[in-house]
């Protein structure tokens, strides 16, 4: 049993250090910089506030958010109407908040063009040539000369919206152009069909968030559930629609009321004295067990190592983001490893007093020190589960990472502290510790 135990150690910790070369770790927002974004939402008699209209935001933007390949983002509610995002090590603030703070709601509208001179009249006589549905537009055009010019346009009715829509890619037309393909759903595409042959010889109206977008002639109707929209997009245009397109509509609109450009809290050259401060603790730290307990202290200090490596892996496997909180988690759980040792160490000491046997000081030791031990750990680690469920952002980082270190520190100091101890035991006579 005990060779298996040691076996199953060592083969952790050699899993373990391969995760740790292999993988990079994520650092938070306060160790490598980025933004921090607070987006207030702005409810509509169509789009009231609610819980689930905020969640749902929180859904979006994540989906948005992931597209960018940014690595562990906190979003989270703040009060009953805010939404706080946290994008650490971002490389393009101005990119990520037009994909965060649009709305994406896409919409098409049967449509005609406007007579010439409507813009003259006034309201009430555009009212009454319009018609109480309609609704006067304008669309942004180029003409010959690359002059932006506007036309004006009569919306009439809404046919169809993004929820219409199975999914957006990339394309080009004709002349090489970027254009964005879409595919509706069975649904949509019955209703694009129907909306197309109420269309024929007029406009078809496609607008994002209220904005038209294009507007071509329909020249008949059109089936298969399929469709394009094209403009003067560029390639990145096209490529930031798409993931607004896919990711989603936002259920409520939303507006960016603050903005930080937050840089490193400790900055390399600080990181870099925090990591050799940590390496000076544990040399000090092993020292102190040595000069205690001798080659039991030897044994914790091995343990303790094996302790850190498990978890550091365990840390990085799970995709974790390192945060200032978190750091302070994971020294937390460092004490905690050693005061497990400290613990089986004296009640193997006190069972070395009325006993000849070495292995069965040992044994008994152990079990007399795991009751101690997991009252302790488990009294720990629901606070931490306390913390993860109750708290945010930060909170829950520094929940995880202590939950993490006190179950691989209960690992370490039982199994492989004791498989160490009892190794050694059989192969030669050691010094009792501390006499």
């Amino acid at each position: 049993m005990n060779k298996f135990k040691l076996l199953f150690s060592g083969l952790l910790i050699i899993l373990g250090l391969v995760v740790i070369m292999k993988k990079s770790i994520n650092l938070g927002l306060d160790l490598q910089g980025g933004m921090h974004l607070i987006l207030q939402t702005k409810p509509t008699n169509n789009q009231p506030l609610t819980r689930e209209s905020v969640l749902g935001s929180i859904e979006v933007i994540r989906n948005r958010i992931d597209s960018l390949g940014l690595t562990e983002p906190s979003i989270r509610i703040k009060g009953k109407d805010q939404i706080s995002i946290e994008l650490p090590g971002i490389k393009n603030p101005d990119e990520a908040k037009a994909m965060i703070g649009d709305t994406a709601l896409l919409e098409f509208v049967i449509a005609e063009w406007a007579p010439a001179g409507i813009e003259n009249l006034t309201k009430e006589k555009q009212t009454i040539l319009i018609g109480k549905t309609g609704t006067l537009a304008y669309m942004q055009d180029q003409n010959p000369s690359n002059e932006s010019i506007k036309r004006p346009i009569i919306l009439k009715e809404i046919v169809l919206t993004g929820g219409d829509l199975k999914q957006a890619s990339p394309g080009t037309d004709q002349f090489g152009k970027p254009i964005v393909n879409l595919e509706f759903t069975t649904e949509g595409g019955i209703k694009f069909y129907q909306a197309t042959a109420k269309s024929i010889n007029k406009p078809l109206a496609i607008l994002l968030d209220k904005r038209i977008i294009s507007a071509p002639n329909v020249n008949q109707a059109i089936s298969g559930g399929k469709a394009q929209i094209s403009g003067d997009f560029t390639p990145n245009e096209v490529s930031n629609l798409i993931i607004k397109l896919n990711a989603g509509a936002l259920p409520i609109p939303v507006e960016i009321i603050s903005e930080k450009q937050i840089g490193p809290t400790l900055g390399k050259d600080s990181v870099e004295k925090s990591k050799l401060a940590f390496i000076v603790g544990l040399i000090l730290v092993g020292l102190y067990m040595i000069f205690m307990y001798k080659g039991p202290g030897i044994l914790a200090s091995i343990s303790l190592m094996s302790y850190i490596i498990l978890s550091f892996s365990l840390f990085k496997l799970i995709d974790a983001t390192l945060t200032l909180p978190g750091i302070a988690g994971f020294i937390l759980t460092i004490g905690m490893a050693v005061d497990a040792n400290v613990i089986i160490f004296e009640r193997i000491k006190e069972e070395l007093k009325n006993s000849s046997s070495l292995k069965g000081s040992i044994l008994n030791g152990f079990k007399q020190a795991y009751i101690t031990i997991l009252d302790a750990n488990i009294t720990t680690l629901i606070a931490a589960i306390v913390l993860f469920w109750l708290g945010t952002g930060t909170i829950k980082g520094f929940a995880i990472t202590l939950s993490i270190g006190i179950i691989v520190s209960m690992f370490s100091a039982i199994t492989i502290t004791q498989a160490l101890l009892l190794t050694i035991t059989r192969l030669s006579h050691f010094n009792k510790g501390k006499s």
